[in-house]
């Protein structure tokens, strides 16, 4: 057959299959992505945010900055589009600012504590920047949530609309050993989950634990408290600590206790339970020990469940890491407003923070979170979005 024909016969093919689509009224996928400047760092670094969307208007914008998510859009039970995650309006917000909240930012080298700011490593004795009285806390005053993230890929392949970030962080960078190679990779898919997958190598022995820091409310940023919303967690234990929330080494039961969500339960029903495990952080700031298994290469399994009574909308939480910091922004006072001209406030969002347990470098009993030349961190989790 010659050339030409087999062409004409190609493109008639392609022709009578989209029009079959149009008739069948079948949806052709366009995931989108798209990258604008976002303003100027002090140093005039310039700051971008990366906009990922699906064919739901679900958008998701990922900054630069920290590899912040600065907001995503998901519809409620009529369909109605809204922003779930608190953030700042701008940059100047989140440079000033972030480095006590930590709206939406990557947390690392190492989330969450550690105790006196000092670890030992294959022998020696290492001491980190102490940024919350004499711990360290997610990673120190300069750690990843105030570094400038590259854009290493973008783009849209079968599983939706990705962008890829990177970030070096130099041998001694607050206080840690080796230089530490960091790819954190954002995908939202058509089905409405928003993934995020943490990749991480290193030149010389270190100690590794990433994590993000998002705050939801899923009625709506700016909306207020986040009592009425009814959250079940996959956890049968959680991890005691003293009255620095530093982990005693206790994984206790969660029977009986105000971190009891094995079973649908509204929030706002245990934040005011007068439990000693509560007062110290004047509410939620726990790592819950997770069910099921736990290594690199593991399938995600749903690990939590957050229902809005007055939105519909619905947040299933996933991943493949062994605990996860449940937290109830305590600690928002009214000092700090956000895109929508609303000041936040004590308990007006959750955050779920997916990772290795608090202070494991000096916890024995603990997975170790160390990472070795020709090692490779690979950890992921997942936000998906529905409605009632």
């Amino acid at each position: 057959m010659p050339r030409f024909l087999k062409n004409r016969i190609g493109l008639l093919s392609a022709s009578a299959l989209v029009a079959s689509v149009a008739l069948s009224g079948m949806a052709v996928a366009h995931p989108k992505v798209n990258v604008q400047e976002w303003g100027h760092l002090s140093d005039k670094q310039k700051v971008k945010a990366i906009t990922l969307s699906n064919d739901d208007g679900v958008k998701v914008t990922v900054l630069t900055y920290g590899a912040i998510i600065h907001r995503m859009d998901v519809p409620d039970s009529n369909g109605h589009l809204g922003n779930v995650v608190l953030g700042f309006p701008n940059i100047e917000g989140y440079e000033r600012n972030n480095a006590d909240p930590h709206f939406g930012a990557v947390l690392g080298r190492v989330a969450n504590r550690i105790t006196n700011g000092t670890f030992t490593l294959e022998g020696k004795t290492y001491h980190t920047l102490t940024n919350e009285g004499a711990n360290t806390l997610h990673g120190g005053p300069d750690s990843f949530d105030r570094k400038l993230w590259t854009i290493e890929r973008k783009g849209v392949d079968a599983d939706g609309a990705f962008v890829e970030l990177k970030m070096v962080s130099p041998d001694g960078d607050q206080g840690f050993p080796g230089t530490l190679t960091t790819h954190a990779i954002y995908r939202l898919r058509s089905d409405d989950t928003l993934s995020l997958r943490f990749q991480a190598t290193t030149d010389a022995p270190t100690i590794v634990n990433l994590s993000t820091h998002n705050y939801w409310n899923l009625n709506g940023e700016g909306s207020g408290a986040v009592d009425d919303e009814t959250v079940q967690m996959y956890a049968d234990r959680y991890l005691k600590t003293d009255a620095q929330s530093i982990p005693t080494g206790e994984f206790a039961s969660v029977d009986g206790t105000p971190f009891d969500f094995r079973q649908p339960r509204r929030v706002g029903d245990g934040l005011r339970q007068p439990n000693p495990q509560m007062l110290p952080q004047t509410g939620y700031d726990k790592c819950m020990v997770l069910n099921g298994p736990s290594k690199p290469g593991d399938v995600e399994r749903v690990v939590a469940r957050v229902t809005d009574p007055h939105s519909g909308r619905v947040m299933e939480v996933s991943t493949n890491m062994p605990g996860m910091q449940f937290y109830s922004a305590n600690h928002i006072y009214g000092t700090y407003y956000g895109p929508a001209g609303k000041t936040y406030r004590q308990g007006d969002a959750l955050a779920f923070e997916p990772e290795f347990f608090p202070n494991s470098p000096n916890t024995p009993s603990f997975p170790s979170i160390e990472l070795k030349p020709g090692q490779t961190y690979d950890y992921s989790m997942s936000f998906h979005f529905s409605h009632q």
